[in-house]
């Protein structure tokens, strides 16, 4: 055997137990009590998890690394954006991959997939962001993206004048063939005319903090357009991933759905999850502009109570940080603020801290930002301690005490949204297939490390 990790409490989305974990050659080999004893053979490297708790590698299943938007591109690449991932017990992360007019998803893909291959820390995917069908080319392309290991497609209905958005006639054709070949449509659902509307007049009125940013696009504004995007999925009995929930009334509707057994699911951020819109009165209000931004206090409640009833499917971040010089290009006029926040070193962490806090268990923050998104996106090696999958382990002390500092990060941006946030338990190693990444405080991988997972169609 590789690694013996021993007398560790194993989590899993359905059980918690004390035992210990045998890996060899990347996969875990077995799982069982007293197995330094019984085994045949010495392990290579043994570690002592007593008093600590033993998890499936988290799922980042939304990130935005070295994404070209609002004039500047997202701080974190493909190699710092997953060396944070490994930090925080993130073991694969999903990114996505814009197609643009004139472009082919396989392109498009294998484009991000050089250089990921190159710089990344962890195992990583792709969903693919469709801008445009190109006169019906791209639907054709499809089938070879599912075989390829592409088995979800992303459609914005907002973001008009950036060239990203999609019609509804087009997501209806994308909806009906990504069924078609067993994929799943992601949807970014906000409406962009009443947006647009909100900002002219705001723009008349002078009033132009970062306030208004929540202002131009607040609950109704995104609940529309979740209600509309789960109005067609439900229509042509297409599955549906609804990214970033952020809002109480939408939230709603999808639940309503998934619960009458439409295959609706539901991701949500923990940004929504710690802050509501009154950040953006702080002075450093633009700091926290993202899109769908945050909601106020009773979506907030909202989502919180759709994680503990199990209607919200998954917890990811749409991690898309910039620099805190470009956030300021819109100190006095928010549609200049580039879009996004940092997150995927925060993620598992976060929510390991709510279950320490007693908010959930732990079992179901595994199923969160694990189980549940292995699941949803056909990665069937991932996602749970399980004989014969891959070896994405994370070690986590629940008596840890750690406050989010900038300093103790290991993106490229220069702040973070969670400055300050103090977390109850914290990772103190991650595996990769195995392999040991990060390392109490310290990234410990190697770039390149990370392997492509082609994944299985939802069928």
């Amino acid at each position: 055997m590789d690694l013996l990790i021993k007398n560790g409490t194993i989590v899993t989305a359905k059980e918690t137990f004390v035992a210990d974990i045998a890996v060899k050659d990347g996969k875990i080999a077995c799982i069982g009590a007293g197995l330094e004893e019984t085994m045949s053979v010495s392990a290579k490297k043994v570690v002592d998890a007593t008093g600590k708790l033993v998890l499936p590698g988290g799922i980042d299943a939304h990130t935005h690394l070295a994404m070209p938007f609002g004039g500047t591109v997202s701080a974190d690449g493909y190699l710092s954006g997953t060396r944070a991932a490994a930090c925080g017990g993130i073991t694969t992360v999903f990114d996505y991959p814009m197609q643009r007019k004139g472009k082919g998803i396989l392109e498009t893909a294998e484009a991000k997939k050089v250089v990921f291959d190159q710089e990344a820390c962890v195992d990583y995917a792709f969903h693919c962001i469709i801008t445009d069908l190109n006169d019906g080319e791209i639907l054709d392309e499809f089938k070879a993206s599912v075989e390829y290991g592409i088995t979800s497609f992303k459609c914005f209905l907002v973001y008009k004048k950036e060239g990203m958005m999609v019609d509804d006639a087009t997501l209806i054709k994308v909806l009906l063939k990504a069924k078609e070949v067993g994929a799943i449509t992601n949807i970014h659902a906000e409406n962009p005319d009443v947006i647009d509307l909100n900002i002219e007049q705001f723009k008349k009125e002078g009033k132009m903090s970062a306030w208004y940013h929540y202002l131009s696009r607040p609950e109704f504004v995104e609940a529309e357009a979740d209600k509309r995007a789960v109005h067609w999925a439900k229509s042509v009995d297409a599955p549906l991933y609804i990214v970033h929930m952020a809002d109480k009334e939408g939230l709603e509707a999808a639940v309503e759905a998934k619960l009458a057994g439409h295959p609706i699911f539901i991701e949500t951020c923990p940004q929504y999850l710690e802050f509501t819109c009154d950040v953006y009165k702080r002075e450093d209000g633009r700091n926290f502009v993202c899109s769908p931004p945050m909601k106020g206090q009773e979506s907030q409640d909202a989502l919180w109570a759709a994680i503990r009833q199990g209607t919200i499917d998954t917890v990811a971040t749409d991690h898309c940080p910039f620099q805190s010089y470009e956030k300021d290009w819109g100190k006095d006029d928010f549609t200049k603020i580039p879009n996004g926040c940092a997150g995927i070193e925060n993620l598992y962490p976060y929510m390991l801290s709510a279950a320490n806090e007693g908010k959930i268990t732990f079992n179901r923050a595994v199923e969160l930002c694990s189980t549940n998104p292995a699941k949803i996106f056909g990665c069937d090696q991932k996602g749970s301690l399980t004989a014969g999958k891959d070896a994405d382990i994370v070690i986590y002390d629940p008596e840890k005490d750690f406050t989010i500092s900038i300093d103790n990060m290991h993106s490229n941006y220069d702040h973070t949204i969670w400055e300050g946030k103090k977390l109850k338990g914290y990772p103190v190693q991650t595996y990769v297939r195995g392999t040991l990444v990060y390392d109490n405080g310290e990234f410990v991988g190697t770039p390149g490390y990370g392997e492509f997972v082609k994944r299985k169609p939802s069928r």
